[in-house]
């Protein structure tokens, strides 16, 4: 039984791989993607597409930021050093 269980995984393993583009084994089970070459770079460009969107959005929203900077003031009394942080936008 052992064998037979073993001689059709193997053979559904062999004959999926003819049509199937990859198969993959995860803690998911057992994927089949049986797309082409030419349908996985249209899906790649088109999330390409929508990072360079993303990444334009990033760009204006950081132009039209305030320009803050932390200044750091350091002073000396008798139990220690105490620092105190401001933040100070232009």
């Amino acid at each position: 039984m052992k064998r037979f269980i073993s001689a059709l995984i193997g053979a559904t393993l062999i004959t999926g791989g003819a049509y199937a583009q990859s198969i993959s084994v995860g803690p998911g089970g057992i994927g089949v993607d049986t797309r082409g070459p030419r349908d996985r770079v249209i899906e790649r460009e088109v999330r390409r597409d929508s990072y360079d969107r993303r990444d334009d959005r990033r760009r204006v929203e950081y132009r039209n930021r305030e320009r803050c900077r932390t200044v750091i003031t350091r002073e000396e009394t008798r139990r220690g050093v105490v620092k105190t942080r401001q933040r100070v936008c232009d």
